[in-house]
């Protein structure tokens, strides 16, 4: 029986390490973390009962996810949940951009925009089993369908900014700019359009849902999968050299391109360890858990409903924020992002008090304290807030990098997704999960298709792998090399 070691156990060390069991590879995964998960972790803290995301908290790309559609998860107690609106970006008049499941329904609420909204969605969710596939892919591959794609691919290269100017109300730019900065790049840049069109289309395909009992069911549920595939999980082990593995034909690497040539070292390519080691940063997150007496008392009723909130304004607010912290510059009202993952999952809660997940958008190693700015965009937008927090729990950039080693300086995307590295990943090549070394290869969100808890990047690198694995099974039957990673 062939043999890997997965090195890390975030969504897409878990995906990779299923889909190898599942063709009968003999899997180990090794986690420095006491538990499983990555970005996928929850805990219960701040106040008995209450129960907070780590990280990552609403999961559009995970539900429509072909590899985890692929699984029975719910066998493994993972339950979907989703609130009655699904985004919600106030403005200052008590108005707002507001995203509902339904492409018809946002494109009412949207009004002069409507049609527009309606003529970049509406093709794409309704053929969201072709489409997303290819989305959800490396992008420089031949599509199945696509005409379909090039009706999403056509405005997925241009800037949000030029976007925005098509919409004609503030609402509408200020619900797409929010949705595009999930970027974390300045919107005026090519491809800032791209991760915003991604999150709307499947938003609108299968919703902004939470995972019930946190995003740490979904870890648990793989988890589960894999160990009823006969793969094994170890935590508490941290791997710093190839001496740390066990012998395997095939090692795949979890983790941000500076660990793994770090690991590798001198058996590393000199191309791949120089663009391993030029890998560039996205700015940072600086995260604040509430627990909050009644919860959000938003000016907005529509956010009172939604288990997402964007606070940055108007559009040019948003956009400006963007462009400071991409210039290593801390604003004075930063993007925030607000989660109110009890509205779809009330047993989050513990009776009337409430937890609230929120970050701000922040330079890449920011070493000073958000959380007063953080409170002041919430106060901002639902005067009385601050009288209503009964606890906090605050995670800064370094912080956040100890949570996490993938997030360097408060990088949750594990890199910065500029044009290059998101059609690319690391490095130039038409084969972004391979190190140059046989049999080992890299998996985690710093290759396509990119950050969120949809495993994709996990299951392409792991299929990858297997095909490698047999060509080289082939040149051993005939005589010729074998590949080999063991150590």
């Amino acid at each position: 029986m062939s043999t890997a070691t997965v090195v890390g156990a975030g969504p897409n060390g878990l995906a990779a390490a299923i889909t190898l069991a599942r063709a009968g590879v003999d899997v180990t995964v090794l986690e420095a973390a006491g538990t499983v998960g990555g970005g996928i972790r929850s805990f219960e803290g701040i106040v008995p009962g209450l129960i907070h995301d780590h990280c990552a908290a609403m999961h559009p790309m995970a539900v429509g996810s072909p590899f985890l559609r692929s699984l029975d998860l719910a066998r493994h107690g993972l339950r979907w949940r989703s609130a009655d609106i699904d985004c919600v970006q106030p403005l200052d008049d008590g108005t707002g951009g507001v995203l509902r499941r339904s492409v018809a329904e946002t494109a009412v609420g949207l009004g002069a925009d409507g049609a527009l909204w309606r003529g970049l969605f509406a093709r794409t969710v309704e053929n969201i089993d072709k489409v997303g596939p290819a989305i959800l892919s490396p992008l420089l591959r031949v599509p199945k369908h696509p005409i379909l794609l090039a009706r999403f691919g056509a405005a997925a290269p241009l800037p949000a900014s030029l976007l925005a100017r098509a919409f004609r109300t503030p609402q509408a730019r200020a619900l797409w700019g929010g949705i595009a900065a999930h970027t974390f790049r300045p919107l005026h840049q090519p491809m800032t359009s791209a991760i915003g069109l991604g999150l709307l289309s499947a938003g609108h395909a299968y919703g902004w849902q939470v995972a019930e009992g946190g995003s740490g069911a979904i870890a648990t549920a793989l988890a589960a999968e894999l160990t009823e595939l006969g793969g094994d999980i170890e935590t508490g082990a941290r791997v710093t050299s190839l001496g740390d593995l066990p012998g395997s034909d095939l090692v795949l690497f979890d983790l941000d391109p500076a660990q793994v040539a770090g690991i590798v070292g001198d058996r590393l390519p000199n191309r791949v360890r120089r663009a391993f080691e030029r890998f560039r940063r996205g700015p940072g997150a600086f995260k604040v858990d509430f627990a909050v007496q009644g919860g959000v008392p938003w000016s907005n009723d529509d956010a009172r409903r939604s288990s997402t909130v964007h606070l940055g304004g108007e559009y040019a607010e948003t956009a400006g924020s963007e462009r400071e912290i991409a210039a290593g510059r801390m604003p004075e009202r930063p993007f925030v992002l607000v989660g109110q993952q009890y509205l779809a999952d009330p047993t989050r809660s513990a009776g009337d008090v409430h937890p609230v997940w929120s970050y701000a958008h922040v330079p890449n190693g920011y070493t000073g304290d958000a959380t007063e700015a953080i409170i002041a965009q919430i106060e901002r937008f639902a005067p009385g807030f601050r009288e209503r927090i009964v606890g906090t729990a605050v995670c800064s950039t370094t912080e956040m990098s100890r949570y996490n080693a993938n997030f360097v300086g408060g990088d949750i995307n594990t890199g910065s997704k500029d044009p290059l590295q998101l059609v690319f990943g690391p490095r130039i090549t038409l084969q972004p999960y391979d190190l140059g070394v046989p049999g080992m290869y890299i998996c985690s969100a710093a290759t396509p298709p990119g950050p969120a808890a949809h495993g994709m990047c996990g299951y392409h690198a792991a299929t990858r792998a297997l095909a490698g694995l047999r060509r080289a099974e082939g040149r051993r039957q005939t005589g010729g090399w074998r590949a080999s990673a063991r150590t």
